[in-house]
C-alpha cells in the first residue's frame, strides 16, 4: 500500500518500503537504553492451539528491544495455566502469564464488586484492563504495545513498525493505531470495516452533520484493528470497553483525552490475515452479529456524549441512508476486487450488509431504552482512588500464581 496521503485530521505513518528491519530494530534498542517498552497480548487458551500462536511466539522470540511481554490468558483451567506458562517459555523476554479465572483474581474481581467497580462482563476488554492493571503497578515502562493472538500471517517487523512512533522520543504521538490491507486466501476480508463502519460514519455525517469525532474516525483506514502501541502515561485515565466496541471505544478515549496530533496510525504490514469470526445471523449475542452492535452502541454513545440527539426518527434515517451508502462501496470494492483478481461474493456481502442494518436498528434501541448504560470499566485512577492498595495487590497476585503453578 505505497503512498503518502495524509488526510489532515491524523498523522498517517506509512511503510514507503526505503528502510531496512534492522535499522529500525537498532534504533529501537537505542530507544529502549532508556524508554523501556512492553507488549501486551490478551489471549484465549483455545489460541494457544492454533496455527497463529507457535508463530507469533517463534517471531517475538528475536525481538530484542522489549523489557516485558504480559500474557492475559482468559477460560483457562489450573492444568490449562500450567501448559500455558510451559508454552511461553521459548520467549527470551522477561514475561507472566496472568491467570485471569485464577482463584486470587477472582477474590480481586469480588473486591471490585463490593466498591462498585467490577467490569460489567467478561471479555477481551477485562483482560486487556487486567493486564494494564499489571503494568501500571510494575512501574518500569514507557511505552506499551497490543495486539492480537490469532495473526496467521504475524512478522516481528508488524511489532517494530507499530512501536516505533511512540516509542521514538523525538515524535510527539501518545497513541499509534496500526492499519493494513485485509486481504488473505484470494479474496478482500474486513467485513465490518468495510460494510458496516466506512458506510455507517458516512451515513451519520449526513444525517446528523458534521461532527469532528466522524471525521476523526473516518481518518484512520483500519480503525477495527486490534495492534496498537501507547505511552503509559495515559493508562491510568483510559476507560476500557467491556464489551466488544474495545477498539472503537479506545480511539474514542484518544479523542477524547489526547491532541489530535498526539495521535497516529502507522502501516504495519503488506496483507493481514486472522481467525474470522462467524456472521451468526441467528443469534445476535454471537460472532459478527453481536461485535457490530456493540461497536454501533460505541459510536452513538460518544455522539450522544458531545451533543447529539438520537430519536427513533434518527435511527429510522439512519439505517436507509447506511443501507445506500453500503451498497455504493460494495459497487466499489467489488471492482477493487475484479481489478486485482480478488474474490468477492455479492450475495454474501448483501446478506452482511443486510445484517449490520438490523444490528444498526437494534443499537439504537438498545441506546434509547437504556442510555445511562455504562459498559465501560473504571479507570485505574478511580480504583486508585477507591483503593490505593489494589494495584499493588493486583501485581501480586499474578506472581503469587506464577509462582505456586510452576
Amino acid at each position: 500500500m505505497v503512498d503518502f496521503h495524509q488526510s489532515g485530521n491524523i498523522a498517517t505513518l506509512h511503510d514507503l518500503r526505503t528502510r531496512s528491519r534492522d535499522e529500525m530494530t537498532y534504533e529501537l534498542e537505542t530507544f529502549a537504553q532508556t524508554r523501556k517498552m512492553s507488549l501486551i497480548l490478551p489471549c484465549l487458551y483455545s489460541e494457544l492451539e492454533t496455527d497463529a500462536m507457535p508463530r507469533i511466539l517463534s517471531e517475538l522470540s528475536k525481538v530484542t528491544y522489549l523489557h516485558r511481554i504480559i500474557i492475559g490468558l482468559d477460560r483457562a483451567n489450573e492444568d490449562e495455566f500450567r501448559h500455558a506458562r510451559q508454552f511461553f517459555k521459548g520467549l527470551n523476554q522477561n514475561h507472566i502469564v496472568i491467570w485471569n479465572d485464577s482463584p486470587r483474581m477472582l477474590a480481586l474481581g469480588q473486591r471490585l464488586g463490593a466498591m462498585g467497580l467490577a467490569p460489567s462482563e467478561q471479555g477481551k476488554g477485562k483482560n486487556v484492563w487486567s493486564s494494564m492493571g499489571y503494568l501500571i503497578g510494575c512501574e518500569d515502562s514507557a511505552v506499551m504495545a497490543i495486539h492480537d493472538c490469532d495473526i496467521l500471517t504475524y512478522t516481528n517487523d508488524m511489532l517494530a513498525k507499530l512501536i516505533y512512533p511512540v516509542a521514538n522520543p523525538t515524535f510527539p504521538y501518545q497513541l499509534a493505531k496500526g492499519y493494513y490491507a485485509r486481504v488473505g486466501g484470494g479474496k478482500l476480508n474486513g467485513r465490518v470495516t468495510r460494510l458496516l463502519v466506512s458506510p455507517l460514519l458516512i451515513a451519520l455525517k449526513k444525517v446528523v452533520g458534521d461532527r469532528d469525532y466522524l471525521d476523526y474516525l473516518r481518518s484512520f483506514r483500519y480503525p477495527l484493528s486490534g495492534e496498537m502501541a501507547m505511552r503509559t502515561n495515559i493508562l491510568p485515565d483510559l476507560r476500557i470497553p467491556s464489551d466488544w466496541g474495545l477498539e472503537i471505544g479506545l480511539l474514542s478515549e484518544a479523542w477524547r483525552n489526547l491532541a489530535p496530533r498526539s495521535v497516529c496510525q502507522v502501516e504495519i504490514a503488506d496483507s493481514y490475515d486472522h481467525k474470522h469470526q462467524t456472521l451468526s445471523a441467528e443469534d445476535a449475542n454471537a460472532g459478527l452479529n453481536r461485535m457490530s452492535t456493540d461497536i454501533c452502541k460505541a459510536i452513538f454513545r460518544k455522539l450522544a456524549a458531545d451533543g447529539t440527539i438520537f430519536t427513533n426518527n434518527t435511527f429510522r434515517t439512519l439505517k436507509a441512508t447506511y443501507y445506500r451508502s453500503a451498497l455504493d462501496l460494495l459497487e466499489a470494492y467489488h471492482s477493487d476486487a475484479q481489478m486485482n483478481g480478488l474474490a468477492l461474493d455479492r450475495h454474501s456481502e448483501e446478506v452482511s450488509i443486510e445484517l449490520f442494518a438490523e444490528a444498526i436498528m437494534r443499537a439504537g434501541q438498545t441506546f434509547l431504552e437504556n442510555p445511562h448504560e455504562t459498559p465501560f470499566i473504571p479507570t485505574w485512577s478511580r480504583v486508585h482512588a477507591a483503593d490505593p492498595d489494589f494495584v499493588r495487590d493486583l501485581r501480586a497476585a499474578a506472581m503469587a500464581d506464577a509462582e505456586e503453578y510452576a
